[in-house]
């Protein structure tokens, strides 16, 4: 089965993302990861996207087309994958629809982490990272036993820019802009199920799985039984 999963930053998609990919038995395809490995291993694709990205400009849709349908023609990916970061506006859908198509495939299942702006906001405003190992703490949700230094190394920790609050609620604005159509159509062919992303993250692994196997539109769950 493919399984497109969408979330706002901060909702905890990665997170899910993988726990979905190992219950699953299938890959977590993400289009940010894909074109990283590209990049490193300098294939023609990762050679070409990168013209792009050293310039701050968006990497064209063929060339993001091309990179997802190579993943998904690999043999890990013979039985479905977890689809992330592709397609981020409603211009690319069909591209999707097109790539899966050609491949004798199709979506079977789109979930959408649901998670409050005010919480979002929290997840994403307090993040603080070690200047020295690169580890993670949070102001509020995970900090440090001593302020401002790593639990781990005992390194200074700071806020980059990017975890800003006004640099948040950026990163939001625009994720709503680019998003809601591409929720919108696929609530309307029957697609989307919504999750409540604002539970322990175990809680939220068993909703995705329960509105994965969810009857569709012809009463048929699109996990086997057992």
């Amino acid at each position: 089965m493919n399984i497109l999963l969408i979330g706002a930053p901060g909702a905890g998609k990665g997170t899910q993302a993988k726990r979905l990919s190992e219950a699953l038995h299938v890959p977590h395809i993400s289009s940010g990861d894909l074109f990283r490995a590209n990049i490193d291993n300098g294939t023609a694709i990762g050679i070409e996207a990168n013209k792009f990205i050293e310039h701050g400009n968006l990497v064209p849709d063929e060339l993001t087309v091309q990179m997802i349908q190579n993943r998904l023609a690999q043999p890990d990916a013979s039985g479905g994958a977890i689809l992330d970061g592709f397609p981020r506006t409603v211009g690319q859908v069909p591209l999707l629809d097109t790539v899966l198509a050609n491949q004798g495939k199709q979506l079977d299942r789109v979930l959408i982490l649901a998670v409050p702006e005010e919480v979002l906001l929290q997840r994403l405003g307090g993040r603080l990272v070690c200047r020295t190992c690169q580890a993670t703490y949070h102001e509020t949700l995970r900090p440090p036993k001593i302020k401002g230094r790593c639990d781990i190394c005992g390194g200074e920790l700071y806020q980059r820019q990017d975890d800003s609050l006004e640099t948040a609620k950026n990163r939001l604005r625009v994720y709503r802009e680019q998003t809601a159509p591409i929720i919108e159509h696929y609530r309307k062919v029957g697609l989307l199920r919504e999750v409540n992303g604002d539970q322990p993250p175990d809680a939220v692994t068993a909703s995705l799985l329960a509105a994965i196997n969810a009857p569709d539109q012809t009463g048929a769950p699109v996990l086997p039984p057992g």
